[in-house]
């Protein structure tokens, strides 16, 4: 059926076969960030030609993202493409066959909740640690199975979360540090992005074509730049007592008040915002704020300057404030605008 098709070369492959190219045209990826790990993750899977993809990113493209996010292109730096609607049109061009649904919001309990219907897996490719919280105590609850993925410098780390089975982040962040340098401080290389894409994709068709059994059950970490590799055994840091994934989980991240309302987004001077509305008027804001700024505008969004500050309203509510890390700066821009 397949062997003259697309797919010859990777159903020729024993593990997945014909069997296993069916099986991926039944399968649902969720792709949590359309950056460089997410555009990436998610060429690699249509090409591999499962069945739907679903896209969640709050961002748009930017001309700092075309050195490493290759589903980009410079018109779409122009013209302020979403990078979820960006990356739907290449995909959609890519490969046809596989069902792309694009979203351009933010990672909120609300939005994934809703999303996290009929997944079979979830592709981590954010950029903070409140949305990873957020993602795994969803995975846990709904028992789908994610694949953490991080990446700096010319270093990257990639692991595999299987509710019930492995140490969920949770467990990891109580004894392993996951965090601190960003590419805002240290930069990123681009091959440190497709090392991290390797590993996730990868275990991204183990799971799909359920050849579980060959998982990798460890921490992979590495750094191009200084040819070091590991892999790291971290069975042992699943805590019973866990509040995710424990033998009693309450899944505290997905409670409000640890939800954060406001957020420096990685490698910008920006923080972002939020309206309590959910569909916002572009136009009538547009009208609002061409009295006091010049404002451009799309569908999906629309922008202006006031002094060095460039904000950006979505129609989701988001507001981005370029030009700052302060928080308290941009609440001051976001209610002198937006109330």
């Amino acid at each position: 059926m397949f062997l003259n098709s697309r797919y010859s070369r990777q159903i020729l492959f024993p593990p997945i076969g014909e069997s296993g190219q069916r099986a991926l045209k039944q399968k649902h990826v969720l792709i949590i960030g359309a950056g460089a790990l997410g555009s990436s993750n998610a060429e690699v899977l249509v090409r591999a030609g499962v069945g739907k993809v679903t896209i969640v990113d709050r961002d748009y493209v930017d001309w700092s993202n075309l050195q490493r996010q290759q589903l980009y292109e410079e018109a779409d730096v122009v013209n302020q493409l979403p990078k979820a609607i960006a990356a739907k049109q290449r995909l959609t061009a890519i490969n046809a066959d596989v069902h792309v649904e694009a979203y351009v919001l933010d990672a909120t309990v609300e939005e994934l909740t809703r999303l996290m219907e009929d997944v079979d897996l979830v592709i981590d490719a954010t950029d903070n640690f409140d949305t990873r919280l957020l993602v795994n105590d969803l995975s846990m609850k709904y028992c789908v199975p994610w694949i953490y993925g991080a990446c700096v410098g010319s270093y990257g780390l990639s692991y595999v979360i299987v509710p019930g089975e492995t140490p969920c982040l949770s467990c990891l962040l109580e004894s392993i540090p996951l965090g601190g340098m960003t590419c805002d401080t240290v930069g990123i290389i681009s091959p440190a992005v497709q090392m991290v894409v390797a590993h996730q994709t990868t275990e991204a068709l183990k799971i799909l074509t359920s050849n579980t059994e060959a998982l990798s059950r460890k921490l992979v970490s590495f750094d191009l730049w200084k040819n070091e590799f590991s892999r790291l055994d971290v069975q042992r840091c699943k805590n019973s007592n866990c509040a995710s994934c424990g033998e009693n989980p309450t899944y505290p991240f997905l409670a409000e008040e640890n939800q954060t309302k406001s957020t420096v987004l990685c490698g910008r001077d920006t923080v972002q915002m939020r309206l309590p509305n959910k569909d916002v008027d572009l136009e009538h804001y547009a009208h609002a704020l061409r009295e006091q700024a010049t404002v451009t505008a799309n569908p999906y969004l629309l922008s202006f300057m006031i002094e060095e500050y460039r904000l950006v309203l979505f129609k989701d509510g988001r507001v981005l404030i370029h030009g700052t890390k302060d928080i308290t700066k941009a609440k001051t821009l976001y209610h002198r605008f937006f109330g």
